[in-house]
């Protein structure tokens, strides 16, 4: 089985001789994991207008770093952010060695964190010639703050990242003429298919694509159909055949389901999927554990109003606080010390808290009974970890 490593080790056409598809729209996704602060330039400050006219006829006047450059800076101990570092340090050096991918430009980095608003936000553009921009947004680190922002997503209908990714693009667009690839997996999923649906039209209308890989949906009524139409047949959602993240909040517009050769939430990693030739080995949908997930989800965020939501919410997030965890990737890993740790948190808990998770986590477990059965129930709960 190959997947996006084999991939870069066969495909040589560069970007020029054979164009853009899913494959490499997940590999600058990923490429965005990676930190590069003080390597990559950062965004471009609004020129003046002899400045503007000079990068619109040449963008290769734009400060720019390589993927070689990361590398040779030596960061391996913090430059690969997200649950799989191994993964995207592998990833840095095949890309290195890639014909297809080691000429990039590397421009306009961007990251923000701030845990007082909840924010965690970073893109990276990626620029091939002055003929094609990749614009990708991260994803989700392993910090509680990133998770907390997702989770902000229930009832907001606008979080921060989202506005920065809007920003962000916009600018960048600014200073390139050429056509532009939006792109992001997970939350950058989600980021990316945001800032091209909000984006001035002039912007939309150079938009060749939106990829949006396993990315989470949008509080219920944000975007309604009409909303994607000046972007129609350039949008494109991938989702493994096991999705989890993919399949939480709204979308609208059909998707693509592909193959994983992972299990359960780990096939949300885009490296464990499932190549061939050019493009993701495709499913015709995927699996009924997932849609009932889908089902799921959608009617117990429904059951509840924002307020409501906001309050579950802050209730984790407090259990999060007291069980000792020190970062999402704990909580995610699971097993017997995550029970002894949620056991110890819900005992420490406000009252008020404790009785309110308790009441929507039984909500919770009711209608996944009632839609699916107790049986297949407790196998969706197992299967999710």
């Amino acid at each position: 089985m190959a997947n996006v490593f084999e991939y870069l080790g066969y495909e040589l056409a560069s970007f020029d001789e054979r164009p853009v598809n899913a494959v490499d729209a997940a590999i600058f996704s990923q490429a965005a994991m990676i930190d590069g602060a003080g390597i990559v330039p950062s965004v471009p400050r609004t020129p003046a207008a002899l400045s503007r006219l000079r990068t619109l006829v040449a963008p290769a006047a734009l400060r720019a770093a390589r993927f070689e450059d990361l590398a040779r800076a030596e960061r391996f101990d913090a430059m690969f952010t997200g649950f799989v570092p191994e993964d995207l340090k592998k990833l840095l050096f095949a890309l290195i060695a890639s014909p297809r991918f080691r000429d990039m430009r590397l421009i306009g980095y961007k990251a923000t964190f701030d845990e007082t608003t909840h924010a965690q936000f970073s893109a990276t553009t990626y620029l091939w010639r002055d003929s094609l921009a990749f614009i990708a947004f991260r994803g989700t680190d392993t910090s509680f703050c990133g998770w907390r922002e997702n989770f902000d997503m229930t009832y907001k209908p606008v979080v921060r990242a989202q506005r920065l990714a809007r920003f962000y693009l916009e600018t960048m667009a600014a200073h390139l003429p050429c056509p532009l690839v939006v792109c992001g997996h997970s939350k950058g999923g989600n980021l990316a298919l945001f800032a091209a649906l909000t984006a001035a039209p002039k912007v939309q209308s150079r938009i060749e694509h939106v990829w949006a890989l396993d990315a989470p949906g949008f509080k219920a009524g944000v975007f309604d159909e009409g909303a994607y139409r000046p972007l129609e047949g350039r949008i494109t959602r991938i989702v493994p055949q096991d999705s989890i993240v993919g399949m939480l909040l709204e979308h609208h517009g059909g998707e693509r389901c592909v193959e994983s050769f992972a299990a359960g939430l780990d096939e949300h990693s885009i490296f464990s999927w499932e190549t061939y030739g050019e493009d993701f080995v495709a499913r015709e949908r995927v699996n009924d554990a997932s849609q009932a997930l889908r089902a799921v989800a959608a009617e117990w965020l429904a059951s509840m109003d924002d307020a409501r939501k906001e309050q579950v919410v802050e209730a984790i997030f407090a259990a999060i606080a007291v069980s000792g965890a020190k970062s999402a990737a704990e909580i995610f890993a699971g097993g017997p010390e995550l029970g002894r740790a949620a056991a110890r948190a819900l005992r420490e808990l406000d009252p008020d808290e404790r009785d309110l998770l308790t009441q929507e986590f039984g909500n919770l477990a009711g209608i996944v009974a009632r839609r699916v059965g107790q049986d297949v129930a407790s196998a969706l709960f197992d299967w999710m970890g």
